[in-house]
């Protein structure tokens, strides 16, 4: 088992990519809004971040115990 799948980009696979982005994307916007447009965030944002979080491990737990192709 390669745990460098789990930290290293280069070795996400897609569901790892796409969470790993939208946290950062999520944190970004959070950001924006808390310190240059200076706006309450949304109701519930922080779900977000359990939902990038999710889909993450799941990617993870594929990247490490599913059958390469």
């Amino acid at each position: 088992m390669d745990f460098a799948k789990l930290y290293r980009p280069t070795l996400f696979n897609s569901w790892q990519f796409i969470a790993f982005t939208g946290l950062l994307m999520s944190g970004g916007a959070e950001l924006l809004l808390r310190y240059v447009v200076r706006r309450p965030l949304p109701a519930g944002y922080g779900w977000l971040y359990v939902c990038w979080a999710a889909l993450f491990v799941v990617g993870a737990l594929v990247n490490l115990f599913g059958k390469p192709a």
